[in-house]
């Protein structure tokens, strides 16, 4: 790949970190939800937690895989993982476009966590916001860890990617799992 090539990959790569947390936020904070997909719409946070699982356990198995020798099945769980990203990224926003966030512990879905509401959760709301906010934090900076090591493999430059990847796939590991323990803990306050 010549510089040319490289510099338009990099940068594309360092956009694409930029605009996806911009645009989540955005959507998040949208005060008025477009309600254009319906219904069904709601049951997106199930299927993204289902997302977060296989990618969870595809990211195991394409660590043992490499670690055993096994390049090709790596290369294809990895692949697997990183097409399920980008599912979950697209049923993320479109979720967010229609659907107004949930509030921890609201358990008759005004909107409002009241005092007896806070009581009733207790100290799970800590750990729930912890969760979750770990979660929020390390997806922001998993993007272009994830881009780079995908940037590295394809374009044989492995020294590059294996460095990368000793912080990626611990923090990708992460933000899999703590995915699906956020769907968990506030699942109860869906409505």
């Amino acid at each position: 790949m010549n510089q040319t090539s490289n510099k338009g990959s990099l940068r594309l790569i360092i956009g694409v970190s930029i605009l996806i947390p911009v645009a989540v936020a955005v959507l998040i904070f949208l005060p008025d939800k477009s309600q254009f997909l319906g219904e069904w719409v709601k049951q997106v946070p199930a299927f993204n937690a289902l997302i977060n699982t296989l990618t969870a356990i595809f990211l195991i198995m394409a660590r043992v895989a490499v670690s055993k020798g096994n390049v090709n099945l790596h290369r294809q769980l990895m692949s697997s993982a990183f097409v399920l990203g980008a599912v979950f990224l697209v049923a993320y926003i479109l979720y967010h476009l229609n659907v107004t966030s949930t509030k921890f512990g609201d358990v008759n879905g005004d909107m409002i966590v009241d005092e007896s509401e806070l009581i009733a959760v207790g100290s799970l709301r800590y750990l729930y916001y912890f969760v979750l906010l770990s979660h929020i934090i390390l997806s922001v900076v998993v993007v272009p860890l994830v881009l780079f090591a995908f940037y590295f493999a394809l374009n044989d430059k492995l020294e590059s990617h294996r460095k990368v990847v000793k912080f990626t796939f611990p923090i990708w590991l992460y933000v899999s799992l703590t995915g699906v323990l956020t769907y968990i803990l506030i699942n109860p306050y869906y409505h």
